[in-house]
Order: C-alpha cells, then sequence, then structure tokens
C-alpha cells in the first residue's frame, strides 16, 4: 500500500525513514563524515543508521545522475526489499529532491517500484506474507491532487502485472487452459470488461483448426477468452490485443532440449500480459475500446499430436505447413487474430508472445523484439514503452523473409526454411490480419528471468509488456 502524507515532511517516531542520496549533492555533503564513510551514496548502495532519537533511516544511494525512467523504479524497489530483509514493514520516503529533478511523473515510476519490490514468488506453502507500506513525503500541495492521480493509477498497472507474474510463475498441472480461463474471468469480474468463453466445442463449430491441432496433444482441451473493454461508445475504433496462451509447451514431437525444459510452464507470459493491460484500462475508465483474445492449450505429445510435414486447416481458410510441432504459437495467435479481424472488427492488432528463442540469441532478456507494418502505429507503441519504461527494438523485414515461410504444399508455413526465425515467425501471424495495421511484440527473453537484471524483478516471471500496453492502448485513437 502507497500512500501520501498530508504534511509536506517530517516523519513518525520508530518508523523507518527512507532516504534517497545523489552523489556530491548538498544533501549527501551535509550528512556527518562517519555516515559518509559507510555509505558512498553510489547506485543502488543501501545503508541503515539509527538517530539519536533511535529512529532507523535507511538511506539508498542514487549515484550521480539517474538517465532512464526504470532507474527509478529500482530505486524504490531497492529500498522495499531492504526493508522486507530487516523485518520492517512501514517506512517513510521524502520523495522532494527526485520530483525536483524528475518532474511530477517521478510519483508513477516510484510507485510501480514500491509495489513490485513488494512482489514474492507464488509459493505453495502456508506461509503468510506482508507487505511494505510505504507513505510518500515531501510532494508540494501544488502537486499534490497530481501525485494521487498517479499513485492510484500505477496501482491498476501493478495490479495488472502482479496478476501477469503469478498466472506465469504457476506450475504447469496447477494451470490447465481452463483453469487459466477461470483465473482470468475472477481477475477482471470487479472491472467493466465483458468475457466470452469459446471452449472445445465452439472451437470445433468455428473451425479453429490451427488451435485444435495444437490443443489435441493434450487430454486438457483448448479454449479461447475473449475479454471486451468498450470505454468509448463513440468511437468505431477498436483495438485488438492478442496474447498467446500455452500453458505448458514440450515442444511436442519436436520435443525440447532437457536444459529448455524449466521454463515451459511460461509460456502463456503474452496472454497475461494482455490481461493484465486490459485490467488496467478498465480500472481507469480509459477512453478506448479495447478487444483482447487469449487462445489457451498445452503443446504435448500424443496419438493425436502434430508431426512435422503434417497439413492442417485454420480459421481463415488457409491452409498451414507444419515444419516444426515447436513453432505451435504462431498457429494459435494465427486463428485469434483472424476471429479478431472477421468477428470482432478491429481496426488494428497488437500481439505479444514468448515466441522463438531467435530473439533472446538477438537481445538477450532485457530487451524485446518488435515488428511492425505500419510507421504512425509504431511512433504511438514508441511513446507506450517510453512511458513504461521497457525496452524494445524494432526489426526489418523485406520480401526476402516472406519468401521464407512460402509452402510448396499450402498456403504458408510454419517455420522458415532459410533462418530469420524472430522476423519470419511475426511474418507468419502477419499473414492472418488482412492487411490491418498490426504490431508484434517477441518476449521470449525479457517475460522471464531466472536471475533478476533490475531491481524491480523478482526470480521468475517479469509481467513484461503490461504497462506498455496499457500506455499504448491509452493514447492510440486520441
Amino acid at each position: 500500500m502507497i500512500t501520501i502524507e498530508k504534511q509536506t515532511a517530517g516523519y513518525i517516531d520508530n518508523q523507518v525513514a527512507i532516504r534517497f542520496y545523489f552523489q556530491e549533492s548538498d544533501a549527501y555533503e551535509q550528512l556527518p563524515k562517519t555516515y559518509r564513510d559507510f555509505f558512498d551514496a553510489s547506485y543502488l548502495s543501501s545503508q541503515w543508521f539509527i538517530e539519536t532519537d533511535k529512529q532507523p533511516i535507511l538511506m539508498i544511494g542514487c549515484g550521480k545522475v539517474l538517465t532512464e525512467r526504470l532507474r527509478l523504479k529500482e530505486l524504490a524497489a531497492k529500498a522495499t526489499s531492504q526493508l522486507i530483509k530487516a523485518k520492517q514493514f512501514g517506512g517513510k520516503v521524502d520523495v522532494g529532491e527526485l520530483i525536483s529533478r524528475h518532474g511530477i511523473e517521478a510519483i508513477l515510476d516510484l510507485t510501480e517500484g514500491f509495489y513490485l519490490g513488494n512482489y514474492q514468488q507464488v509459493k505453495f506453502s502456508k506461509a503468510e506474507k506482508q507487505a511494505v507500506e510505504i507513505v510518500l513525503t515531501g510532494i508540494r500541495e501544488v502537486d499534490r491532487d497530481k501525485a494521487e492521480e498517479y499513485v492510484k493509477l500505477q496501482r491498476s498497472i501493478c495490479e495488472g502485472i502482479t496478476f501477469a507474474r503469478n498466472m506465469t510463475n504457476l506450475p504447469a498441472n496447477q494451470l490447465r487452459p481452463l483453469d487459466l480461463a477461470k483465473q482470468i474471468k475472477d481477475f477482471v469480474s470487479t472491472v467493466k470488461v465483458e468475457t466470452e468463453l469459446l471452449d472445445e466445442a465452439r472451437l470445433i463449430e468455428l473451425g479453429m483448426h490451427a488451435l485444435l491441432g495444437v490443443g489435441q496433444s493434450s487430454e486438457y482441451p483448448p479454449c479461447m477468452l475473449v475479454l471486451r473493454y468498450k470505454g468509448n461508445q463513440e468511437s468505431e475504433q477498436t483495438l485488438g490485443l492478442i496474447g498467446k496462451g500455452v500453458t505448458v509447451d514440450t515442444g511436442g514431437y519436436c520435443l525440447k532440449p532437457a536444459a529448455s525444459m524449466k521454463g515451459i510452464k511460461g509460456d502463456m507470459a503474452g496472454g497475461a500480459a494482455v490481461v493484465g493491460s486490459i485490467y488496467a484500462l478498465a480500472k481507469n475508465q480509459c477512453k478506448v475500446n479495447v478487444t483482447a483474445l487469449i487462445p489457451m492449450c498445452e503443446n504435448r505429445i500424443a496419438a493425436g499430436s502434430l508431426v512435422p510435414g503434417d497439413v492442417i486447416g485454420s480459421f481463415s481458410g488457409k491452409t498451414i505447413e507444419i515444419g516444426n510441432t515447436d513453432a505451435e504459437g504462431r498457429l494459435i495467435l494465427a486463428d485469434a487474430v483472424s476471429y479478431a479481424v472477421q468477428e470482432e472488427q478491429v481496426t488494428k492488432i497488437l500481439d505479444i508472445a514468448t515466441l522463438t528463442g531467435a530473439v533472446v540469441s538477438m537481445l538477450g532478456f532485457s530487451c524485446a523484439g518488435v515488428i511492425c507494418d505500419d510507421d504512425l502505429l509504431y511512433k504511438q507503441f514508441e511513446s507506450g514503452y517510453q512511458m513504461s519504461g521497457e525496452r524494445y527494438l524494432r526489426l526489418p523485414f523485406y520480401q526476402e523473409h516472406e519468401e521464407m515461410i512460402k509452402s510448396d504444399i499450402a498456403d504458408i508455413r510454419n517455420i522458415s526454411n532459410a533462418g530469420s526465425g524472430t522476423i519470419t515467425a511475426g511474418l507468419f501471424i502477419r499473414d492472418f490480419t488482412k492487411g490491418i495495421p498490426w504490431i508484434h511484440l517477441d518476449i521470449a527473453g525479457t517475460a522471464w528471468s531466472e536471475k533478476p537484471i533490475f531491481a524491480f524483478q523478482s526470480s521468475g516471471a517479469t509481467g513484461a509488456g503490461v504497462s506498455t500496453m496499457y500506455y499504448f492502448a491509452e493514447g492510440i485513437f486520441s
């Protein structure tokens, strides 16, 4: 919980005071030399002190200058984690200097950092989790209303990120496709989001052969959940958010290597992120229409599983040659994208998925890959990730990349015959958009982190994409 104190400064006796110090700042130079001997204010350094009135103080170093928004999140998350380690579950922090340096928008990043620093991995034990409560002080009266607004806004986004992390962290045996659908419906039940579940029987009736083709590998049936948020009844524009929801991915007959098996429960991170973002949009009553679709299934090995060389149909009517059964995500996204265009009449599309290992080899674990066929749409997306602080890189594509997924026996092939795996995976999905402006996010590297890269991350799921999609969607039709 984060609240804003009514006074502009001050601390309660015996409550932790959290103070941020920049190197070479007046505040740091005014500290007693005995403090500076132990605390140099380098970035993310921390030190505890007890003042003469026995008030505990947690000092966090900011270094010389903060050049990225995510650094503010890291500072706040570092403070939260240090409080938890010390079994201190409440503190006050004077954010006046951070606001003076970075504007009142710093409240957005600090709020996210404090909340995500509280996040604890899903554990199957009875141990209770205690959250840290933070009181913000040092905010000028003229900025108070905006600060309150930003705390409320960022809280909803963090609730969405937490949901995405929780779902992605759950073991596969605790989250079958229909289980995930129920979890999603329960989560959005408190906001004005309409839900419709397309169960296996309905998928068969609709002819969603690509989703069914993957899902038939498991005894747990596939499904697709449609979420509709209508925040602007006067507009005919609707953004389609499509998220991959493979709750366990063994690779099928193209079995993943043993070293890759630990992460196969997290192949629905894209779908979970889509839910987190539409939840935040609805909670903040954003004036935008968004329809989210999450195709859900398992990719296992069974008598009816797909094998390389098979040819299957799809909701769009196009035929697909299976070149690799571990390229299943693009298959289920193809059916979902087609349904979004044909049945939901979306006017712009964003799809998000943990899609390719190739993007990890290219960009690592801190930057996601983007493919987009509309420059204006990408500029709008760019504005979104500049607000969120997440990192994305737009990848080029050319006609020769489209040639790489042509099939001699079907309309399209689900894997490239000549490399460029990340680009061709995205272009496969694009083939089902019917020319609607489209953007694709490959978060295979950023959705999961065994060893956290940033202080606001924890081991496991990161909730990648939630905040960027929120800011992108919020302003897309304005």
